[in-house]
């Protein structure tokens, strides 16, 4: 393409543009209200009154894959926190506070670690570029990468192997989680706390179920079990 048929716009359209952008939202919220009260007139007094979800869902960020679009809820129903590739580290203050908050006040059922084909973050992640402070973010999906790096390292085809990442980093999340103090002190309390791995196809919608459902600390390896009360060596 020539230089020639190159159009830049205007300083004038581009702010007109992000105006049309903004009130675009004003728009969508007011059609959100109007629509919701049309069928229940009461509905935000209902959802005013409190929250009773029985599902905190951890997910990527990515704008594509959305927890009440995705799993057909309602405002109230799921718990959501979400970041770069869905990853869940003992270091994040922030998702620890989420999760604690979920599980000890809330009483959620379920905890789902979503992750999504076609993740920006670990496609990031399997490369060899440097992308500024999100690296640092990074480098635990290219943990993910190294641990299973036997099997990953097999696969030629680069989309697959992103695609196998992906559901391999969401597998080792749910790990991750069923690590913490959080979780476990929770399942020596009750008994109806599961920590679930989905992976989403954005090109169909539908939710692959990793099948790596946990509910007791049974397969965490003896230094990760918290709830035995080992006691420590003098």
């Amino acid at each position: 393409m020539s230089k020639e048929n190159i159009t830049i716009p205007t300083t004038q359209e581009v702010q007109d543009n992000q105006i049309r952008t903004y009130e675009q939202l004003l728009e969508g919220n007011r059609l959100f209200v109007e629509k919701e009260l049309e069928q229940d007139p009461d509905y935000f007094k209902k959802l005013a009154s409190g929250q009773r979800p029985d599902v905190l869902w951890i997910g990527c960020s990515d704008s594509r894959v959305p927890a009440n679009q995705v799993t057909n809820t309602r405002p109230g129903e799921v718990f959501v926190h979400r970041n770069i590739a869905n990853v869940c580290v003992h270091s994040d203050m922030n998702m620890l506070s989420v999760l604690d908050y979920a599980v000890n006040v809330l009483k959620v059922k379920h905890v789902i670690v979503a992750g999504h084909y076609g993740c920006g973050g670990v496609e990031a992640a399997m490369s060899n570029r440097q992308f500024g402070l999100i690296d640092n973010w990074l480098r635990h999906i290219k943990d993910v990468y190294r641990i299973h790096s036997h099997e990953l390292d097999l696969i030629t085809d680069d989309k697959a192997r992103a695609k196998r990442l992906v559901e391999l980093n969401v597998i080792e999340q749910v790990f991750n989680l069923c690590k913490t103090t959080i979780v476990q002190n929770a399942w020596q309390e009750r008994i109806d706390l599961q920590i679930h791995g989905w992976v989403v196809d954005i090109s169909t919608g539908k939710v692959k179920d990793m099948n790596v459902s946990c509910s007791n600390s049974n397969n965490l390896g003896k230094v990760f079990d918290l709830a035995q009360n080992h006691v420590a060596a003098h």
